[in-house]
């Protein structure tokens, strides 16, 4: 049986005053959403796609692929 794999990308918005993203819930539940399908996170990567302005904060892009758990 060969594996299954699932890539899913999501935008992380950085909040402007602190640290930590203003959406990790939403990371989270794309996490759990897979876990429950039969899916565990392999890998995550991220990457910055800069600032959207004055107010905005800074964009973070993660790419997670997920692994089918036999």
């Amino acid at each position: 049986m060969s594996q299954q794999y699932v890539v899913i990308q999501t935008v992380l918005k950085e909040k402007l005053i602190g640290t930590g993203s203003g959406n990790l819930q939403n990371l989270e539940k794309v996490i759990n959403d897979q876990a429950a399908k039969g899916y565990r996170l392999h890998t995550i990567t991220t990457a910055s796609s800069g600032s959207k302005g004055l107010m905005g904060g800074d964009r973070i892009q993660a790419t997670m692929v997920f692994e089918k758990i036999a």
